[in-house]
């Protein structure tokens, strides 16, 4: 992705968004001005991606209160309250949004008493909610640079890739997930090729996934989800990279639909299936996998492809947007900290220092 597009910016108190449901054949970027488009944005994906959405949530606040600031304290409180609680109703499975929302509540509820005793208006409060999103921001492209660091050394000459939806610089502040450590290792001349699943319903693979990678001059294909098998027997592919949206404490992790089927695949082929995953993608309050909400989407993304329908009228249809993996099915998890290995819930606890 050229360098001058970014998914995310916040220049001069104002948030703009790159509208990603217009790739890969318009780049538009749109200013959010109220907390109902910040909402929308989200739910209909024009922002995406875990970490992504996080940040966008949490500048989402900045947005919401940037006139409230006549409030004093205890009300400039409830209304960023209320706000949080309305934004974190867009999206249910990426933890990142709660977890981006809660961070930003916390930072104001930890300094009412002082600033209000020192302005008596919300002013201050503001000025909280700014930087502590600006910070999730600063933190979010060093996480996914670490991640990068972590897992290049995995990328070896001549490789063939597999990534399923987008887990790139489209779905984070910068880098990506999954993605970074192929940024990283092209910076180095290491030659390998990535085909991008095309993750059906909404195409993130086709449509950001192999355009970001495009744009990067990375060596990539495009195939539909049912085309991966044939290319794992056909010896074409050495690894496997996703993202995620959400990992349990015992290892599983949830992610785009397809990606269950894609970790089953790579048991089969004995292909190495890596997840990337920032810190705060973890989630050590939801014990495994089945305790993962999982978004059901409108019937409209399955019956029509683009603006054509492409089943009857009237079918009953299921939607759900991400499936859950199993612990057992996973490499290794490459995150900021280190690659953690099998036991997953072992190393997850020992490498991010929960007890027990």
């Amino acid at each position: 992705m050229g360098s001058d597009v970014k998914s995310i910016e916040w220049r001069d108190g104002r948030l703009f968004l790159l509208d990603q449901t217009r790739l890969p054949t318009e780049v538009y970027v749109e200013e959010q001005t109220s907390l109902e488009g910040v909402w929308d944005s989200i739910k209909q994906l024009k922002v995406r991606g875990a970490p992504a959405i996080g940040v966008a949530g949490a500048y989402g606040l900045a947005v919401a209160m940037k006139d409230k600031v006549h409030l004093d304290g205890p009300a400039f409180r409830a209304e960023l309250d209320r706000a949080a609680a309305y934004l974190d109703t867009s999206r249910p499975t990426a933890v990142n949004l709660s977890w981006a929302l809660k961070r930003v509540t916390a930072a104001v509820a930890s300094e009412v008493p002082s600033v209000e005793a020192a302005q008596k208006s919300g002013r201050g409060l503001y000025e909280i909610v700014v930087r502590t999103a600006e910070t999730i921001h600063r933190e979010d492209i060093e996480l996914c640079r670490k991640i990068g660091e972590h897992g290049v050394n995995l990328i070896r000459e001549g490789m063939g890739i597999l990534t399923h939806c987008n887990a790139g610089r489209l779905a984070t502040s910068d880098y990506g997930t999954a993605t970074a450590p192929m940024y990283l290792a092209h910076r180095k001349g290491v030659r390998f090729s990535v085909y991008s699943d095309e993750s059906r319903p909404l195409l993130q693979g086709s449509r950001l996934t192999a355009w970001e990678l495009q744009q990067a001059g990375i060596d990539v294909y495009t195939i539909t989800d049912n085309m991966a098998a044939f290319v794992m027997q056909q010896g074409l592919i050495d690894m496997v990279i996703v993202g995620t949206d959400r990992v349990a404490a015992n290892g599983d992790i949830a992610n785009k639909i397809g990606t269950l089927g894609v970790a089953i695949l790579a048991r089969h082929f004995d292909i190495p299936f890596y997840v990337a995953s920032p810190a705060s993608t973890i989630d050590f309050d939801t014990p495994r996998g089945a305790d993962i909400v999982i978004e059901e989407r409108g019937d409209d993304e399955v019956t029509h492809f683009g603006l054509r329908r492409t089943a009857p009228e009237g079918i009953k249809v299921r939607n759900p947007a991400f499936d859950v993996t199993p612990a057992d099915l996973i490499t290794g998890i490459i995150t900021d900290r280190g690659i953690v290995r099998p036991p997953l819930a072992a190393g997850l606890k020992e490498l991010f220092h929960e007890k027990p």
